[in-house]
């Protein structure tokens, strides 16, 4: 099937990132998260801004587009700038 009618698409998987990387986990809803660590066969990842942390199969991850990773840095400095800088 071709990519973007929803299927889910396995990618090969990366070499282990830098924490903080951002990475969109398409095995888990196209969610969006950064890299903090490996545990055992998966790669915890934890939502841009904050949150708990997931596991992901690491190819199932992809690394964002300069567009996308612009976009998420652009919503996370507006949420806080609408928390008052926290």
């Amino acid at each position: 099937m071709p990519e973007g009618d929803g299927a889910l698409t396995r990618h090969e998987p990366p070499q282990v990132p830098s924490p903080g990387t951002l990475f969109r986990d398409t095995g888990h809803g196209d969610r969006v998260g950064e890299f903090c660590a490996v545990a055992g066969p998966y790669w915890s990842l934890r939502p841009v801004g904050g949150g708990v942390e997931w596991e992901a199969e690491p190819e199932w991850v992809r690394a964002l587009t300069p567009a996308e990773r612009l976009s998420v840095e652009n919503a996370l400095r507006n949420l806080r700038s609408s928390r008052g800088g926290l």
